[in-house]
């Protein structure tokens, strides 16, 4: 059986993968073209949205972790 750590390790590498998605949606939202449509740019914003919710919980569960 697996211990703790090696939870909460898989929950860090989450994160970080989550933040990275994060930096690159911000990215694209801050140089979209006006040429790239409305719609993309309300659902990259739906995406960041619940991206930033999702490391929020990770984040709160990594904490939890003793």
């Amino acid at each position: 059986m697996r211990g703790r750590s090696w939870i909460k390790a898989l929950r860090q590498d989450e994160a970080r993968q989550v933040r990275a998605r994060i930096a690159e949606l911000e990215r694209n939202l801050t140089v979209a073209s006006p040429a790239r449509g409305r719609q993309l740019q309300q659902d990259a914003g739906h995406e960041l949205r619940n991206a930033k919710f999702r490391l929020e919980l990770l984040e709160e569960c990594i904490a939890a972790m003793h």
